[in-house]
């Protein structure tokens, strides 16, 4: 009897998770089927039909010619641009978040779980309330309308969940091995180059996946403080699908969005288990 259970409870929870991917992959199977059609194909077939044969002209002008408004030029300037955006912005809130992490849990000073505390309200904090003050401080600086400020603004707001995440790994770092390397002449970035950065690549995978994945899919900060010469890909998808013309490309259209979302897929597939892997650890350490 019990094994006829366990037997039935197996089945019940592979069809509950086989119904789950089918339905969250269906949208991805009509982009990539709608992608590789022609226009007669879509119009004579219906959105879970496959292609007759595969298509790349859609992908190519999606690529180098489709028009986002009065410009034909495709996503690719679009792309290039999230690109010089997102790595170094990447790069400096993840290193500027375990320095954070560091200092706030193995050097508190007076005040430091206040401070930490104030800095966590910007997890929860509502990115349409800082435009205004944004927009004026990036003007102060010379950075309006340019890729250098839209590093700068997402360096900024991925700040608190950088913090929070080194924060509370470091947490768990035993005082007692900060405590010897100071007894052996070690200082502030001695400790943190040789003994914490060595031991941080779970909660540093995490947070760089993290980090990626919010930057690259970004609209809001994207529409709000680029300029024509430094709009990310997320714009230029968005003025590709609303630009208009006698006939709607819908195979155009999903090429460009999947082209827009290539990079996240593929930090995902190739470093997908890092992340697990990080979050696990992050749990086991408390």
């Amino acid at each position: 009897m019990t094994g006829k259970r366990n037997v039935l409870g197996r089945f019940v929870l592979m069809t509950t998770l086989l119904v789950g991917a089918a339905f969250f992959l269906a949208p991805l199977y009509v982009m990539l089927a709608t992608s590789f059609k022609d226009a007669e194909e879509i119009r004579n077939g219906n959105l879970l039909s496959l292609p007759g044969s595969l298509n790349f002209s859609a992908w190519g002008q999606a690529w180098s010619s489709a028009c986002t408004g009065v410009d034909c030029n495709g996503l690719q300037p679009f792309f290039w641009n999230s690109v010089f955006m997102a790595i170094p912005a990447v790069l400096i809130s993840t290193t500027w978040g375990a320095l954070n992490g560091y200092v706030l849990s193995l050097w508190k000073f007076r005040g430091s779980e206040t401070f930490f505390g104030l800095l966590l309200f910007g997890v929860f904090m509502p990115f349409q309330v800082v435009l205004l003050p944004m927009s004026q401080v990036l003007g102060w600086m010379g950075l309006s309308s340019s890729i250098g400020g839209l590093i700068l603004v997402h360096c900024l707001a991925g700040l608190p969940s950088t913090t929070l995440f080194f924060r509370n790994y470091y947490a768990a770092v035993p005082g007692e091995l900060l405590q010897a390397a100071k007894l052996d002449g070690a200082g502030f970035w001695q400790i943190f180059l040789r003994i914490i950065v060595p031991m941080s690549t779970p909660i540093v995978m995490v947070t760089l996946i993290w980090q990626f994945t919010q930057i690259w899919n970004d609209f809001l900060f994207g529409v709000a403080f680029s300029g024509a010469d430094s709009k990310p890909v997320t714009v230029g998808l968005n003025n590709l699908a609303n630009t208009t013309s006698s006939v709607k490309a819908y195979n155009v259209d999903m090429a460009g969005a999947l082209i827009a979302a290539l990079p996240t897929v593929a930090v995902y597939v190739l470093a997908g288990r890092y992340f697990v892997r990080g979050l696990t650890a992050g749990a086991v350490k408390g």
